[in-house]
Formats: structure tokens, C-alpha cells, sequence
């Protein structure tokens, strides 16, 4: 049995919501440096190049990439052979946000109750979500999420009669009446099968997957490209201005479901879909 403290989980969240914030996931840079080079819009070049400027100030200066430093979505995969020890792993969690936020001067937008509507005023209690898993290492996620995206997200209990196009219009319908309020170029996370809250659940994770990294079944492999390539139809383009380039990714993840079910979830990532990991 390896043992972990609780004041390791919470430097490391802490540095996690830092880093998450102020630097985008390398592949996902590169998607946008390669991106700003295929669109045709001379508009949408310009605000490519702007976006690329931004991530280049966000380092130098060492500030957020985005003013909304999110809500923290933090994802720990605990191996059944670690101890934690020290105290609550949640608090620990959740004292991690609440250092890397206000130490590191990011916004902090998270209120206690969903209709009195008072700021908690250090980001906390984060979305934790836990899996137990073999091995004696544990991985934790931060992903910050901003709401401008997010409140775009829909979730859909379809019927089994529906077909693989009706998946991919409902997908691509959800991305047009989002138009330019997630500043696009985004990436989408669509999760397909599970429950109803599985299903939001895997759309989510889909955002934290690199955007290099495609669905391990070709079948799907096949699907995340003709959504991309549907979604990139409907010519909303960088920041809602036009252009070739709506999303940069969809990527899709998929659990078993109930014969009378086919649930399907669309978690939208503005263009600084922001995680970062580390390993204790």
C-alpha cells in the first residue's frame, strides 16, 4: 500500500489550476497554428493570428488565457493500492482550488447556492469526479471550464431508431445555435450511450482528451471526422465571423446503454479548452 498525503493533493491541484489557466495543451495549440493556416477567410486568418497572440502574451506576461478562469472540473483516476492519508481527499481537493485560485490571481466565479447567488470567493467546491482504478499511482485533471461554452452544452435522450446522420445532425444543430457565443473555433466532446448522467459525463471527459488523439475504434474514428466536417459546414468560423473553420475537434467517447435508450450529450469547449495532469 502506497500512501499519498492530503497536502500533496492540494499543491498539486493548486499548481494544476495555475497551469491549466495560463497554458493550453500543446496539441491543441498546434491545432490552432495549423488551423489559421487553412482558413480561407482572410477575416477569420486575422483572428486566428490574434488568438496565437494571445496564447504567446498569456505566457510571457504569465496570465490566464482567458478572463474566464472557469468553474474547476478536476477528474482523479485513484489507484486501489494508494492510501490517502492526512485528512479528506475531497477537502484536500478542494483546498488545491482554492489556493491556485486566489494565490495565482484567477477569477473566481463559483457561488454557493445556485439561486441566492453568493460568491464563494476562492472557486470552491470544485466538480470532482472519481474513479478507482488498479495501481498505486494517482492522476489528477484540472479543467477549468468557462460558462460562455458550457451553457451551450445539450443533452438528448434519443430513441434506438435514431441513425448514425441523425446523431451527427443533432450534433452539428447544437453547435449552430451556439453560433459565435462559445468563441469558436471550438472543440466538441460528445459522449453517446450510458444513463443520463453518464452520458453528460463522457462528453465532458471527451474534453479532456488531446485533440491529437482519436476514438481507439475506427468505427468512431470515422464518425468524430464527419461531424468535424458537418459542424465546419455551417461557416460560423472564428470567433462567429465566418470562415472554414468552426471546430477544431469533436471527440467522441461511448459507454453501453439500455435497449430502449440511445442517450446523447454535447459538451462544447471554446477554442481555449483548457487541462493539464499530473501523476503522484
Amino acid at each position: 500500500m502506497r500512501e499519498v498525503t492530503c497536502a500533496a493533493v492540494t499543491a498539486t491541484v493548486a499548481q494544476l489550476c495555475v497551469e491549466a489557466n495560463r497554458m493550453l495543451p500543446q496539441s491543441l495549440q498546434e491545432r490552432i497554428q495549423s488551423c489559421a493556416q487553412c482558413e480561407a477567410s482572410p477575416l477569420g486568418q486575422g483572428i486566428f493570428h490574434d488568438m496565437l497572440d494571445n496564447l504567446d502574451a498569456a505566457q510571457t506576461l504569465q496570465v490566464p488565457v482567458c478572463q474566464d478562469t472557469g468553474m474547476a472540473v478536476v477528474f482523479a483516476e485513484l489507484g486501489q493500492e494508494v492510501h490517502i492519508t492526512g485528512g479528506s481527499f475531497e477537502q484536500a481537493v478542494n483546498d488545491g482550488v482554492a489556493q491556485g485560485y486566489t494565490k495565482g490571481l484567477l477569477r473566481c466565479s463559483v457561488v454557493s447556492d445556485p439561486l441566492r447567488r453568493v460568491n464563494t470567493g476562492d472557486n470552491t467546491p470544485a466538480v470532482l469526479h472519481v474513479r478507482i482504478v488498479p495501481g498505486d499511482k494517482l492522476r489528477i485533471t484540472v479543467a477549468p471550464k468557462g460558462f460562455g461554452s458550457e451553457n451551450m452544452s445539450t443533452l438528448k435522450m434519443m430513441t434506438p431508431s435514431a441513425t448514425r446522420t441523425d446523431i451527427v445532425s443533432f450534433v452539428t444543430d447544437v453547435v449552430s445555435r451556439a453560433g459565435s457565443n462559445p468563441c469558436p473555433p471550438i472543440v466538441a466532446g460528445v459522449g453517446i450511450g450510458g444513463d443520463f448522467e453518464q452520458c453528460a459525463y463522457l462528453a465532458k471527459k471527451a474534453l479532456c482528451r488531446d485533440v491529437a488523439v482519436r476514438n481507439t475504434d475506427p468505427y468512431y474514428q470515422e464518425l468524430e471526422q464527419e461531424m468535424l466536417d458537418s459542424v465546419n459546414r455551417l461557416g460560423i468560423g472564428p470567433q462567429g465571423f465566418g470562415g472554414t473553420v468552426t471546430a477544431l475537434a469533436v471527440n467522441v467517447e461511448v459507454a453501453p446503454t439500455h435497449i430502449a435508450g440511445l442517450p446523447v450529450a454535447v459538451n462544447i469547449g471554446c477554442h481555449v479548452t483548457r487541462h493539464q495532469s499530473a501523476v503522484l
